[in-house]
């Protein structure tokens, strides 16, 4: 009964099924930004598995030409990061990736997971940008302490990513109501949009998007210094009407065999996340 559903956000269950995607994509003036599903793992090969999916994807990357279409995001718990011994055993497995994507032009991204992890990828990102400095980071705008990592992010060369976020997350650690998130998200946009950073407003809010907009025109910002971020398959015709109008565009694409486990723990999360699947179903606009 799932499977429908997820085959409207999940490109599939192998690679060329998401290369077949990010062509797609292309076609349309919209670049990727691809994720191996396969997070939470409980064993060091899985670790490494993982490592080497990324490995394989950017290699398929650089042998169809689409280096400069498609970066790579990066789940830090699907390189062991929740293990014993985890933090180190991610650095060098992402790292390896990092070189891969220089190698061909890309960039990686880390996402960011719940709250307990931040700390760690943070400290893993500051790692990597010093033979990296591409390499981008997601912030969730709900946590009371992202405000703060904003503000030491928007520096030269910084590229971050920022979402609402989706884990289901204490009080003590992050704002509860639409408002208050809301509200907490145009602060932290603010803050990227007047820094030197590279912001990627990842909404699918109409609202944000046209406060997206008018802190860029605020800011003197030119259309190649930010990108709007969306996942695959929702709110298409959004997507296609921001990249006609000359702004820079990129999906979010998950694919791989762990599509039904990535369902159920977006629902486990944060329950309300099933209203957001089943609305972005009935409609891609």
């Amino acid at each position: 009964m799932t499977r429908p559903v997820v085959d409207r956000f999940v490109a599939g269950d192998a690679l060329p099924e998401a290369l077949v995607a990010v062509r797609a994509l292309a076609a349309h003036g919209i670049d990727a930004t691809l994720d191996h599903l396969g997070e939470d793992i409980t064993e060091v090969a899985q670790a490494h598995r993982n490592r080497d999916a990324y490995l394989a994807l950017l290699d398929a990357l650089s042998r169809e030409g689409l280096g400069g279409r498609a970066e790579v995001s990066v789940k830090l718990s699907a390189f062991g990061q929740g293990l014993p011994g985890g933090h180190d055993l991610a650095l060098a497995g992402v790292r390896r990736v990092c070189e891969a994507a220089e190698a061909i032009g890309t960039t990686v991204t880390l996402d960011m997971e719940d709250h307990t992890t931040v700390d760690s990828t943070l400290a893993i990102l500051a790692e990597l940008r010093r033979d990296f400095p591409r390499t981008g980071v997601a912030v969730q705008a709900y946590l009371l302490r992202t405000e703060e990592d904003v503000r030491a992010l928007a520096v030269k060369g910084s590229r971050v990513r920022l979402v609402k976020g989706a884990y289901k997350e204490p009080s003590s650690v992050a704002y509860q109501s639409r408002r208050d998130i809301d509200l907490a998200y145009v602060r932290c946009l603010r803050t990227l949009m007047a820094g030197d950073g590279y912001p990627m407003i990842g909404s699918h809010d109409p609202r944000l998007v046209e406060i997206a907009v008018r802190l860029a025109e605020r800011y003197g910002r030119a259309p190649d210094s930010y990108e709007f971020q969306m996942l695959y398959g929702i709110r298409d015709a959004e997507q296609h009407r921001l990249a006609a109008e000359g702004r820079r565009v990129r999906a979010y694409v998950p694919y791989g065999a762990d599509w039904y486990g990535y369902f159920m723990r977006r629902l486990a999360e944060r329950p309300a996340n099933l209203v957001f699947f089943l609305r972005s179903f009935t409609t891609r606009s």
